[in-house]
């Protein structure tokens, strides 16, 4: 798939310890991480068939029970084509 977009939410208690946007190699793909307070998103050009396994740190802030957002996967030309990974619920103790 051609131009596809990746966004995983996260939960309230995890801050990246990336906070700066810009273009990262992984799993043999390039592509463009940007930021934002709930999400990370991940821009690709060009997606071949596969699985990947894409992997970032992040800094717990806070001890609770949090709701970790879903992932979504989804064409930007072809909205029509879209996937998306179920929600957990995470406990992160002292």
């Amino acid at each position: 798939m051609e131009y596809v977009h990746l966004k995983d939410m996260r939960a309230a208690s995890f801050e990246p310890r990336k906070q700066l946007s810009g273009v990262e190699f992984q799993e043999g793909l390039s592509y463009y991480r940007s930021t934002t307070d709930a999400a990370m998103n991940f821009f690709f050009s060009y997606l071949p068939k596969g699985t990947f396994v894409f992997e970032y740190d992040l800094n717990v802030t806070q001890a609770g029970t949090f709701s970790n957002g879903i992932s979504q996967l989804q064409c930007m030309y072809a909205p029509e084509f879209t996937t998306h990974a179920e929600g957990v619920r995470l406990e992160i103790g002292r």
